[in-house]
């Protein structure tokens, strides 16, 4: 979605936003009014390399530098001239994972991203340890996980980030992340805006155990609220972004975020008892809290919005990613049949049958475990489709049972929030999976209970979030005290039209028995995983509509 101009807008107003998701990088440069002039992206996908997942520092830069160059292609077949310079720009990425460098700035390892799971061990010990989660994915576990593995590369380690903080120091020079990122490294206390302090001594006497010496608070980036000065693009950071040398240093960079900070911004939903839900690669919700949780639970991770207030997270690892690959197949079919059709044709006619499908998925069940799960326990993923002799096979309920399944163990973390008396005035979805208006925010209510808004970003995800965030540090730096909340309310979504769905009594029910299957099915999962090894050549994923 791009806005028509007679006249080349005054780049000095514009703010630039870059988002690493896990199959798409995408740029996105908006206007004064936060609508967007250009957009520019870059397909990439993780590899299996060695059993984990990760992505090569190389690709991350030929992604980064492919998406700028198709965004700045738009602004010059638009306006007859090549971006020179932004009032902004800022970063974000996937949050979690590990990126681990030497003094001299060199990778230790491979990349390892929030997908893996070999973490448990660590984690396990980790949250005993706090008394509080720490899932698998974060970049605490991973860093104790390499240490009770004694792993070679530790002696070297001066510092450790996550890839939108990696982004950001190689633009900048400046080893920082914003709140919301950084409390998928460490935890944050609400009361400081930084890293808990207690957890961190406790930390350092677990660590101390098996590597006396071992500082491991020296390692991680200064946290950094929403608004502030982030430093500026260095002239090596301006050749990163744009090799032809046409952009010049010393613009302006927000804090780097998450992907579930963007969300946020991107849906409005940064103030207490709302939320948001999004879905691509991976799925997982978003809820600001009102109070602290009740108790702590391995389904539930406590992170923050961009401006820093506490927020229960529901991650899942599996998305949409099974749903587009039987969407590939169906398109497949089609060309096979002398009709070709535009994946996003398919992907609607898929969507759209879905909604005729009966209310349970007609007794068919369907699992999106490309990769393991830690809510429901699986270390590794079986994308399994499964039905009974007598369950009523067509395209409607088959449609219907993987849109369900893209939302089952959502599902099953929701209703943990649920029981700890965390209630929700609206979510909002946003994602690929969302721009078939109608249909996938329909059975996400069924799913969550709870009204589902979609608005005119539904689709556009992240790279605009972080163009936002972007702008209002700039709008900060200009006119001070400016919360985030009341920049969003008042200067972003102050006339934008959202269409909500209602929860529909009969899905919400059909939902329910779904779920219940779902859940006795889990031991089907877990006998494919012990039982069915990986194929070896298997080392990429398939790709996904609207990126993590």
């Amino acid at each position: 979605m791009t806005q028509r101009a007679d006249s080349p807008p005054d780049l000095t107003e514009t703010a630039l936003g870059i988002e690493l998701g896990s199959t798409n990088i995408k740029a996105c440069l908006i206007g004064p009014d936060n609508a967007p002039i250009a957009t520019g992206s870059h397909l990439w996908e993780n590899e299996l390399v060695d059993g984990l997942w990760t992505y090569s520092l190389e690709a991350v830069w030929a992604g980064v530098q492919g998406a700028v160059a198709a965004l700045g292609e738009e602004v010059e077949r638009r306006y007859g001239t090549r971006p020179t310079t932004f009032g902004s720009i800022g970063v974000s990425a996937m949050m979690h994972g590990y990126l681990a460098f030497d003094a001299a700035g060199e990778l230790l390892v491979p990349f390892r991203t929030w997908r893996n799971t070999n973490t448990a061990a660590a984690a396990a010990e980790l949250s005993q340890t706090f008394g509080a989660n720490i899932p698998l994915r974060w970049s605490v576990a991973h860093l104790y996980q390499a240490i009770l593995d004694d792993e070679p590369h530790l002696p070297r380690i001066a510092s450790l980030t996550t890839l939108a903080g990696y982004v950001h120091r190689a633009l900048t020079g400046r080893h920082v992340l914003g709140v919301g990122d950084a409390s998928g490294v460490f935890p944050i206390d609400p009361v400081t805006g930084t890293y808990d302090a207690r957890m961190l001594g406790s930390l350092r006497d677990v660590v101390a155990a098996r590597r006396p010496g071992f500082e491991v608070e020296h390692l991680l980036p200064e946290v950094l609220l929403a608004g502030a000065d982030a430093g500026r693009l260095s002239e090596a950071g301006a050749a990163l972004l744009d090799p032809s040398g046409t952009l010049r240093p010393g613009i302006a960079l927000c804090p780097p975020e998450g992907d579930a900070g963007t969300g946020m911004v991107a849906t409005d939903s940064v103030a207490r008892r709302t939320g948001n839900v999004s879905a691509g690669t991976s799925i997982f919700a978003m809820v600001v809290l009102e109070e602290p949780l009740v108790t702590s639970h391995h389904a539930i991770d406590v992170v923050t919005t961009p401006a820093g207030d506490p927020v229960a997270m529901v991650h899942c690892n599996n998305g949409a990613s099974e749903l587009n690959a039987w969407a590939g197949v169906f398109g497949e079919f089609a060309a096979a049949l002398g009709h070709p059709s535009d994946p996003d044709a398919v992907f609607e006619a898929l969507l759209t049958a879905a909604l005729k499908g009966s209310p349970d998925g007609g007794g068919l069940l369907a699992y999106n475990y490309l990769a393991g799960e830690p809510i429901t326990g699986p270390d590794e993923g079986r994308p399994l489709f499964v039905r009974t002799p007598d369950s009523r096979l067509d395209l409607a309920e088959f449609a219907r049972a993987q849109v369900y399944g893209v939302f089952g163990t959502l599902a099953l973390g929701m209703r943990v929030l649920a029981e700890q008396g965390v209630e929700i005035d609206a979510m909002f979805a946003h994602g690929g999976l969302f721009r078939t208006a109608g249909v996938a925010q329909r059975l996400l209510a069924a799913a969550i209970g709870a009204p589902v808004a979609v608005g005119r970003t539904a689709g556009e995800g992240g790279a605009w979030g972080i163009a936002v965030l972007a702008a209002y540090a700039r709008a900060v730096a200009v006119e001070g005290d400016l919360t985030l909340s009341a920049y969003l309310a008042e200067r972003v979504f102050g006339d934008v039209d959202l269409e909500v769905v209602e929860p529909d009594e009969a899905d919400v029910a059909g939902f329910g028995t779904y779920l219940e299957r779902y859940e006795t099915g889990l031991d089907i999962e877990r006998a494919a995983v012990a039982s069915l090894a990986r194929c070896p050549e298997t080392s990429t994923e398939p790709s996904t509509r609207g990126g993590r």
